[in-house]
C-alpha cells in the first residue's frame, strides 16, 4: 500500500531520488535502529533528497503520517512472520522480509537504494537489479551480536535460535560483496567489513539531538536506561542493581519497557533501587537530564550505543564501562569503570561533585563535529554521487553465485 503526499510543482522539479528499505516502521522513533533510520530520513528531507520509504510492518506499528509527511511516498510490506525460524537456510531476519512486491516496485526506476541493515538485504543481489547504485547500512555484525545474545540467553529454545541466526547470519553477510558501498555504523565495524568488502566508509549514526541540551542533573540519582526486553539490557540491569547498588547508599533508577520477571523480583527486594517501566521517551529523557549520575555498560561492544550518544548530549555525569565507548572517541567525555567496585567508588564520588563546564564544552565540540546529522546526511549524498560520477563498486557476476543461492529472487524464480 501506498501512502503519497502532496508535492509543489517545484518540489518535483529536485533530481535527486532515494529508495530507503526499512526493517521496520521507522516512527515512533523509539528504540535504537529505527532512530537512526528515522533521524536519516529527516535529515535527509531536509537536504532536499526525495525519500522513497519502503518499510516492513510488523509487531503493532501503523501507518506513520509522519514519515508520510517527510518523504516522496511511503510504501507498507507485511513481514512474514509465521515461518518456521528453524527450518530454513537464510536467517530468519532476512527470510521474513522476502516481499517480491519490493522488487517489483524498485525496479519501476533507476534511484539508488539504501539497504537499512542486513535484515533487508534478501533482494540485494538480485538479477533485476544488477547496475544499480546499492549501499547497505549496517546496524551491527549481526552474527556476533546474536552469537553474544546466545550466550546470555536463559531459554534454551531461545538460546538454540540465537546460535542458529548467528551461524546463517555469518553465511547471508557474503552477500555484501554485491553492494555498491557499505555504510558502517562505527569505527570498529568499518575496520571489520573493510577487511572483507570493498568501498567500506563510516557514517555515524543519526539521532534525535540538533544540539547540546543539558538538564539540570542535580538530583541525587543515579539512571539505567534501556529496551529492557533485550538480553543484553536486561543482563546490563541485573549487574547494576544486584553488584554495583545493593547496599550502597545511594538510589537507582531502572526504567525502560519489557523488564524480566527477575529483574522485578531483584528490584523489589531492594530498598535503594526503583523499576519504572511503561515509560514513554520523553520520560526517560526527563530521568536522564534531571539525575546526577547516568550509568550506560554494556557486555556487547558491537556497533554504535545510541543511547549513549543521547545521553552526552543532555546528561552531566556519564559512567561507562570500556565496552561502551571502545574506539569510538568518547572515551575521553565519560567516567570509565569497568568492575563493580570501580563503579561504586565512581558513583559515590560523582554524586558528590558538580558537572564540570570545561567537559560539557568538550563534549560540545566534539559530538557536534563527529555526530551532526545534518552533515552527515551530506556525506551519505556525496558517496551516492561519487558512486553515480566513477561508478558503482560491484563485484562482477561469478563473485557472488553463492551468495544467490542463499537468498534467490523469488520475483526471478517465477518467472523462469
Amino acid at each position: 500500500m501506498i501512502k503519497t503526499p502532496g508535492k509543489s510543482a517545484q518540489e518535483d522539479a529536485s533530481p535527486r531520488h532515494l529508495h530507503v528499505i526499512c526493517f521496520d516502521i521507522p516512527f515512533p522513533a523509539n528504540y535504537g535502529g529505527v532512530i537512526d533510520v528515522f533521524y536519516r530520513i529527516r535529515a535527509l528531507y531536509r537536504a532536499g533528497v526525495k525519500v522513497h520509504l519502503h518499510t516492513y510492518q510488523y509487531g503493532g506499528r501503523g501507518h506513520s503520517p509522519e514519515l508520510e509527511a517527510i518523504c516522496h511516498e511511503v510504501r507498507y510490506y507485511k513481514r512474514r512472520m509465521l515461518r518456521d525460524p528453524f527450518f530454513s537456510k537464510l536467517p530468519y531476519i532476512v527470510n521474513t522480509r522476502d516481499s517480491s512486491e519490493l522488487l517489483e516496485n524498485l525496479l519501476l526506476d533507476t534511484h539508488p537504494i539504501l539497504f537499512e541493515g542486513i535484515h533487508t538485504c534478501y533482494h540485494l543481489n538480485s538479477p533485476e537489479l544488477q547496475g544499480r547504485i546499492r549501499i547497505v547500512r549496517m546496524h551491527n555484525i549481526e552474527h556476533i551480536y546474536y552469537r553474544n545474545l546466545a550466550k546470555i540467553e536463559g531459554n534454551p529454545i531461545k538460546r538454540y535460535f540465537f546460535r542458529k541466526e548467528a551461524a546463517r547470519l555469518k553465511a547471508f553477510e557474503s552477500q555484501l560483496a554485491c553492494a555498491s558501498a557499505i555504510a558502517a555504523i562505527s569505527p570498529d565495524d568499518v575496520k571489520y567489513l573493510s577487511l572483507r568488502y570493498k568501498n567500506v566508509f563510516y557514517l555515524p549514526v543519526f539521532h534525535a539531538q540538533d544540539e547540546m541540551q543539558p538538564g539540570s542533573g542535580d538530583v541525587p540519582m543515579a539512571v539505567y536506561h534501556g529496551n529492557l526486553g533485550v538480553g543484553e539490557n536486561n543482563e546490563a540491569a541485573l549487574f547494576l542493581a544486584d553488584k554495583v547498588f545493593r547496599g550502597l547508599n545511594y538510589k537507582l533508577i531502572i526504567t525502560g519497557n519489557n523488564p524480566s520477571r527477575e529483574l522485578q523480583e531483584l528490584c523489589s527486594g531492594l530498598d535503594n533501587v526503583v523499576l519504572k517501566s511503561h515509560v514513554t521517551t520523553e520520560e526517560i529523557n526527563s530521568l536522564v537530564r534531571s539525575a546526577k549520575i547516568n550509568l550506560l555498560p554494556t557486555f556487547q561492544s558491537t556497533g554504535m550505543k545510541l543511547k549513549l550518544i543521547n545521553v552526552l548530549f543532555q546528561a552531566g555525569h556519564v559512567i561507562v564501562n570500556s565496552k561502551m565507548v571502545r574506539n569510538t572517541g568518547m572515551e575521553a567525555l565519560c567516567e570509565v569503570a569497568n568492575t563493580a567496585k570501580e563503579m561504586q567508588k565512581a558513583v559515590l564520588r560523582l554524586g558528590n561533585s558538580e558537572f564540570r563546564v570545561e567537559m560539557l564544552t568538550r563534549r560540545r565540540a566534539f559530538l557536534m563535529s563527529t555526530f551532526s546529522n545534518e552533515e552527515n546526511a551530506q556525506a551519505l549524498i556525496q558517496q551516492i554521487h561519487a558512486l553515480e560520477t566513477c561508478g558503482s563498486i560491484l563485484a562482477e557476476p561469478d563473485q557472488f553465485v553463492s551468495a544467490k543461492k542463499l537468498a534467490p529472487s523469488k520475483l526471478a524464480r517465477a518467472r523462469s
